[in-house]
Order: C-alpha cells, then structure tokens, then sequence
C-alpha cells in the first residue's frame, strides 16, 4: 500500500507532465504538420531519388521552406495546427503517464522520490526507465496518434471534416483494431527513443550538475546548489530529443505508412497507401529504401529533427518548472 505522500507526489508528477506536453505539443505544431505530410508521400522527394524508382513523379513537398509556403498558401495558418486536437488529447494523457511512470521507476531504482538523488542514477537505469515509462504512455494513448496522423496529413479539400468522420471511417473500414494500425513498429521505435532521450537528458544533466561545481570552485564562489539553470535544463532536453530522433527517425516514418494505410487521400497529395502495401514492418523496411530510394526512410527528417530538439527541451522544461511548483504549492 503506498503511503499518501507517494500518492501525492504521483498525482503531481502527472499534472506536471501532462502540461508539460500539451505546452510541447502545441508550440511544436506546425513542425509536426510539415513531418507528416514528408512522411506519408510515396514519391521521392529529390530527382536523384527518381532514378531507379517506380514512381514517375516527385512528391508534392520537396523541402521545408516550399512545404511551409504552400501549407500557408493553400491551408491559411490554421493549416499548421492541424490535427492538434487529437495531438493535445494524446499528448496529455501520454506524457501524463510517461512521467508518472517514470518517476516511480525512478524512484524505485534510487530509493528515493528526490530529485537530488535521483540524478546519481547510472545512464542504464535512466534508460531502461525511460524505455518502459514510453512504451505504457504509448499503449494509453496510441488511439489519438492515429487519428492525429489521419488529420494532419491532409490538406485542402479535407477528406475527414473532423476528428469524429475519420474515427467512424477507421471503425468501418478497418474495425476496431484498426485504431492501433502501427503500434508495433512505434513500440519497437519507443523502447530505443524514450530510453536514448531520458537516459540522454539525465546525463547531460550530470554533466551540468558536476560542470557547475567545478565552475564555482575555479571563480571561488561557493553554491550550496549546483542544479543546473532553466537554460541548461532547455539545453539538456534540446540535445536528448536530437539525438533520440535521429536514431530512431526511420521507423517513425513506417509507423505512419501503417496508421494511413488504406485510408482516402485526396490525389493532390499524391498516391495513397494501399491495403496491404507492406507484409509487416520488416518488408516496409525493406520495399521503401527500394522503391523511394534509402531517403524514403528518413524523409521528413529536418522538420522531425527540430521538433524532437524543440519537444525534448520545452517538455523537459517545462516540467522541471512546474513539478517543484506544484511541490511547493501542494505540500
């Protein structure tokens, strides 16, 4: 039975977490809107991509300037946001369970719920963490990244006018299995990508912890806290998301090929997915590189990388913020 502070201290950790990803979520939107749609076009991007190819034409984006001009010509502002309806409802159950999640295994592992003791922990243990606190965030709230996915890589006209039309054509078409179209190859991508960016961040937040000590001893003037600054925290997070994401970029863009898979897509946009294109994850490994060139695995990879950068620090930071506000407010 835990005791009523453990409980209090979870409770905490999930508000802090859920508004830290709601914040991350929505200043990231646009980034992820450009992602999506790089990551669900079946033609190559680059005329060299062509040579070899099936695919007679290039894609409808080609770059991320040109892509952000024609999303704001064709779709106005708005068009940035798409789909950040259903982003908000996963993000904030996801990351509300992430960092709850988290944090007992943490705690467990340090035997202790403070932070100070926490950091010492070894970049295994962060790991292995942050691994199995992503896959249970992603299994609670996988739902909404489909549907997420489905939104944002639309453009105008919309096939689904609304987060509800495309959920009732997901039921008819695909049943209700279909609402987790992809979770294998996103659980498989999360184990290495949560655990790289927590095990990562609590590095680099060592290395602040032990870089502000020696640095206070060289000037001779002593701190009795050497807890790395709100800048070095957002800095911490910018480098765990980066290097996460490139790691782990490929079966990202498979996962997307599953969740829209089947599903209407206006020929603008190019061709669609269709059913039963890959066997499983290892022949969609194996069939984009050879029909979309080795880029088709990585396409979307500079708008992806800098929202992963931009989600890892505003996340971090944002809950580093906001769980010893609530601590101080609530105990």
């Amino acid at each position: 039975m835990e005791e009523p502070g453990q409980v209090k201290h979870a409770l905490m950790d999930l508000a802090a977490g859920a508004i830290a990803g709601a914040v991350s979520r929505t200043v990231t939107s646009p980034l992820d809107v450009i992602k999506i749609r790089f990551q669900v076009q079946l033609e190559p991007t680059s005329t060299w991509a062509l040579v070899g190819s099936n695919l007679p034409t290039r894609s409808k984006y080609t770059g991320v300037l040109q892509a952000t001009k024609d999303i704001f010509r064709e779709e106005g502002l708005p068009g940035f946001w798409r789909g950040n309806v259903p982003a908000l409802l996963m993000t904030v159950p996801h990351t509300a369970i992430q960092f709850t999640v988290l944090q007992k295994l943490k705690t467990i592992a340090a035997g202790s719920s403070k932070a100070e003791d926490q950091v010492h922990l070894s970049p295994y243990l962060s790991f292995v963490s942050g691994a199995l606190a992503g896959c249970a965030a992603t299994v609670g709230s996988y739902p909404f990244d489909l549907l997420r996915t489905i939104l944002a890589s639309q453009g105008e006209p919309k096939v689904y006018p609304n987060m509800r039309s495309a959920l009732l054509d997901i039921f008819r078409t695909r049943g209700f299995r279909g609402l987790y179209a992809g979770l294998t190859p996103t659980l498989i991508e999360i184990v290495p990508y949560t655990g790289l960016q927590f095990g990562i961040y609590d590095t680099f937040k060592r290395w602040t912890v032990v870089w502000n000590h020696n640095r206070s001893s060289k000037t001779g003037l002593q701190s009795e806290d050497d807890s790395p600054l709100s800048f070095q925290l957002f800095l911490c997070g910018f480098a765990a998301g980066t290097c996460a994401k490139l790691f782990c970029h490929p079966l990202d863009v498979v996962k997307k090929r599953f969740q829209i898979e089947g599903l209407p897509r206006h020929p603008r946009y190019g061709a669609r997915v269709e059913p039963s294109t890959y066997r499983n994850m290892f022949d969609a490994l194996n069939r984009i590189p050879r029909l979309e060139g080795w880029s088709g695995l990585y396409k979307g990879i500079v708008p992806s990388t800098i929202k992963a950068a931009a989600v890892g620090a505003v996340t971090f930071f944002v809950f580093e913020l906001t769980s010893p506000w609530f601590e101080s407010t609530f105990s």
